[in-house]
């Protein structure tokens, strides 16, 4: 099995197949699906609950994964000689870093979602006005 020149790139909406990518089969609903142009939306209503559902979905593994870092920031020596004490110093000071860091994009995860989500009520407003606005049609033959 050959290996590709190139380096994975992720592609949201597709579904690889295989572990090298060599099958790409795009899925319905998904990122870049094309929608028509119209009132600025670039995504339509699966994609934007998608990309709410992804952003939630990295936000809870980065909270995960400060549980891990926790332990990192409370590293204890495991003997009195001055090698173990330093060591666990820097762990500790590493752990805290880590912790920092994935509470920073544990931030970034939710606003992401959140925005997805705001777009997600103003395409429903949008929906919804021209729900209306086609209502309001004279029905039958003119």
């Amino acid at each position: 099995m050959a290996v590709p020149d190139e380096p994975p790139v992720y592609k949201p909406g597709v579904n690889w197949g295989d572990a090298l990518g060599i099958v790409a089969r795009p899925t319905g609903g998904s990122y870049g699906t094309p929608v028509a142009e119209g009132a600025g939306f670039k995504y339509d209503e699966a994609t934007l609950h998608e990309l709410v559902k992804e952003w939630l979905d990295l936000a809870k593994e980065f909270k995960d994964d400060l549980i891990d870092a926790e332990l990192l920031a409370k590293a204890q020596p495991p003997g009195k000689e001055f090698a173990s004490g330093g060591n666990a110093d820097i762990t500790r000071e590493s752990g805290q870093a880590l912790k920092e860091t994935l509470d920073q994009r544990v931030a970034y995860c939710e606003k992401m979602a959140d925005k997805y989500r705001t777009a997600l009520g103003k395409y429903a407003t949008a929906e919804d006005g021209a729900t209306t606005a086609i209502n309001q049609q004279p029905k039958g033959i003119i």
